[in-house]
């Protein structure tokens, strides 16, 4: 069994969960063990976000991965101001900043400010590896994380809504971008400090979330015809 699923991961769930759930659907059509079966994904979401997730199944595919991951995504991104938050989003501690409100001229201004070739700091709270070891882990047991900035790209930021605190935005970047850092930044150059207060992935390159499955819908008796299609999309 080879090819593409695209899933859209509901909130609460880990990606790795997303993953364990389709791999046992695997193993039981091909009649093995879970861990002798091949799937994987092509890029995290953190279990408050929702949204989309291509899911790899099959050594053919889960070889591919790290060039897959390189493609560019599409993000609704829900950012609060006046408070900042220790981990850049809602699952942190919250600090408030300032009652400062913006207009909408302004906050348009700052979002395509942060458009095109820039430098970005990945935040504490990320997966990133300082000496082997996950930042997040480092930063969850007190310890002193310094990440350098690395060069991203952002294709555009478009503004949805605006209902002080809260501002949604469409945005499309390439691979590499962190988000919760890209609120955080956008939040400071505003003087109101901001968070990233729900998350939803719509597109992975040309792949879009309104063709993508829920876990549920993901069965014994589904999941092939699914494979199929995406593989012959693919």
């Amino acid at each position: 069994m080879q090819g593409y699923l695209l899933v859209d991961k509901p909130v609460g769930w880990t990606s790795f969960d997303v993953v364990n759930y389709i791999r046992r659907q695997v193993a039981t059509i091909e009649g093995k063990k879970p861990k002798n079966c091949k799937v994987g994904h092509t890029g995290t979401l953190d279990p408050a976000a929702t949204g989309l997730l291509m899911i790899l199944v099959g050594k053919d595919y889960t070889r591919q991965a790290a060039s897959l991951m390189k493609h560019d995504k599409t993000y609704e991104v829900t950012m609060r101001l006046g408070q900042v938050s220790t981990t850049g989003d809602g699952e942190g501690e919250l600090s408030k900043l300032s009652d400062i409100i913006h207009s909408k001229e302004e906050i348009e201004a700052v979002l395509q400010n942060y458009t095109g070739d820039l430098m970005q700091t990945p935040p504490a709270f990320s997966a990133m590896k300082i000496n082997g070891q996950r930042a997040y882990k480092l930063a969850r047991e007190g310890k002193p994380v310094e990440l350098e900035a690395r060069p991203i790209r952002i294709y555009s930021n478009e503004l949805n809504d605006y209902e002080y605190p809260d501002v949604t935005f469409t945005s499309q970047v390439g691979s590499g971008t962190y988000i919760r850092s890209l609120v955080a930044d956008i939040g400071a150059e505003l003087g109101t400090g901001a968070y990233m207060a729900a998350l939803r992935r719509t597109a992975i390159a040309e792949h879009s979330i309104e063709k993508a499955m829920t876990p549920d819908q993901v069965t014994v008796d589904t999941l092939p015809a699914l494979l199929t299609t995406l593989h012959t999309d693919g």
